[in-house]
């Protein structure tokens, strides 16, 4: 435990992390958004500047590791696996999300195998490839262990030309088992739900007041 490890995190799995060893797994890969996220640098006075470098580039192409990946998952333990990833290439054919995904579901697989039978799975995604996640998430663990899509509203809204802003993201549940661990979170209400809650139930009593009257 405590330690931090660098490299392709499939790798990693594969050689360093045990079969049910796994609580809990916050996955936020990259979204196949087609963007490059560069790293800027700042001045001595810690202003930008035009020093920048490319340090995640999210875009995926079909290729030499793609299909590897692809071979690898065709003689995955769990049959439905393979099956799926060859009903998504008759579908997609060898196009970027094609690759993507076979990237997703060779690093799910393992991730469902080093994760407990009491551990939870929380992926997030957005509206790119969430649906295509979400059948890979239901045949690598099984469908009766999805537990929640939780939509997750990242800003306020804006106007964007001919169509509806886009201001959330996915966050898809799931279990290993039914027998999961589970925690519940409690936090204060939000200030202004607790106001509209309040003059709510003031004018419930004044109606229930008034009919007894």
């Amino acid at each position: 435990m405590n330690l931090l490890y660098y490299g392709d995190n499939l790798d990693i799995l594969r050689q360093h992390v045990q079969d049910a060893s796994v609580d809990l797994i916050y996955l936020d890969p990259p979204f196949n958004s087609k963007r490059d996220y560069n790293l800027i640098f700042k001045t001595p006075k810690g202003n930008a500047s035009e020093a920048q470098v490319t340090a995640f580039e999210d875009s995926w192409r079909w290729g030499e590791q793609a299909e590897r990946e692809y071979t690898e998952l065709l003689a995955c333990p769990n049959p439905d696996v393979a099956e799926l990833l060859q009903a998504l290439r008759r579908f997609l054919k060898t196009s970027d999300m094609m690759a993507y995904l076979a990237m997703m579901a060779n690093r799910l697989v393992e991730l469902h195998r080093v994760l407990k039978p009491t551990g939870s799975l929380y992926l997030h995604c957005d509206p790119t490839a969430s649906h295509y996640l979400k059948i890979i998430l239901d045949t690598v663990f099984g469908p009766e262990n999805f537990r929640n899509e939780i939509i997750w509203k990242r800003t306020t809204t804006h106007s964007d030309a001919k169509r509806w802003s886009p201001v959330s993201d996915t966050i898809l549940f799931v279990t290993k088992s039914t027998s999961f661990a589970w925690n519940p979170q409690h936090a204060g209400h939000d200030p202004g739900y607790s106001i509209a809650s309040t003059a709510t139930m003031t004018m419930m009593g004044e109606d229930c007041t008034r009919w007894t009257i």
